[in-house]
């Protein structure tokens, strides 16, 4: 069965009340997001101790740390800001199994130099494509070299955001240091959310076996508002990416907010990765128990 999950960094609090708090609400798993209020594990900043310290805490709360958030812009136009982004995901890397889970996560990023999440003219281009893969390589190895597997998620304003464009990365780096986050919701585009069954099947087909992770948000076109959208969940030092709700056509509510066909991608995740982590996201801690009930109806509903 399915187990759901949820971002730790949405409870903007000290370690033992996050844990606490995320335990009190059902959940099993967490996707640990490397934020506290008594804890520093920012750049530069991670040990073992502190590693040791954060997955003893969740497992004292009966919550397995399933992967660790390292989201930021990979291919960042500016050198230096990309190397920095670049370390810092590897650093995440070479900590991961300190605080208990072998998978790291992070998009494909963008060449545009403003937003992580905003398109460019130039994502489509063999050299962004290039410096990806390059990337991405560098990213395999390290987890590789460390005892952990880094997972690429897939963004269709980022430079890999396609099944086809993601196919292409995995047969290009060819390195057991790379599988996939999969989240549906970040493959759709105007031409194809009218037919989610049909790119949900692409998606599991072509990428299925590559999925360690899964997420769950929902997604409805945008309407007249264009703009790049944040939501306040309560954190003055949250990170953009869980601000984050949409650019563009596309617009990224809480699950059942959007048009989503959540029996059918739970029904095509449960056949190709069955016990597959579903992390939910994109909300604030005050709506988490109606997402949390909206899964585990559709779970059910399944049988998985």
């Amino acid at each position: 069965m399915i187990q759901v999950g949820i971002f730790s960094g949405y409870f903007p609090y000290d370690l033992e009340t996050t844990a606490t708090k995320i335990r009190d609400l059902g959940f099993n798993t967490v996707q640990l997001d490397l934020h506290f209020k008594d804890i520093d594990l920012s750049d530069g900043q991670l040990t073992a101790e502190k590693g040791k310290r954060v997955r003893d805490v969740f497992r004292d709360h009966d919550l397995p740390i399933c992967a660790i958030s390292a989201y930021t812009n990979m291919i960042h136009p500016d050198e230096d800001v990309r190397k920095k982004n670049v370390e810092r995901v590897k650093e995440i890397l070479r900590h991961a199994r300190e605080f208990g889970t072998p998978y790291v996560i992070t998009e494909t990023g963008t060449m545009n130099p403003e937003s992580e999440w905003a398109g460019h003219p130039d994502n489509r281009s063999e050299a962004a494509y290039d410096l990806a893969r390059e990337t991405l390589a560098d990213f395999a190895q390290t987890a590789w070299d460390h005892g952990a597997t880094f997972l690429m998620e897939t963004y269709v304003n980022n430079v890999i955001g396609s099944v086809r464009e993601a196919a292409r990365a995995f047969h290009d780096v060819n390195h057991p240091g790379l599988e996939l986050l999969m989240d549906p919701t970040n493959f759709f585009e105007v031409h194809n959310i009218g037919d989610q069954k049909g790119t949900l099947d692409e998606m599991f087909d072509v990428l299925g076996d590559r999925v360690r992770v899964a997420h769950a948000k929902d997604v409805k076109l945008a309407g007249a508002d264009k703009s790049e959208k944040h939501a306040d969940i309560g954190d003055d030092d949250a990170l953009a990416s869980h601000t984050f709700r949409g650019v563009g056509e596309i617009e990224l509510p809480a699950a059942g907010l959007g048009s989503m066909d959540y029996d059918h991608y739970v029904t095509r995740l449960a056949e190709r990765s069955p016990n597959v982590p579903l992390i939910i996201e994109h909300l604030d801690e005050s709506v988490v128990p109606r997402a949390h009930k909206f899964f585990d109806d559709v779970l059910k509903r399944q049988g998985v």
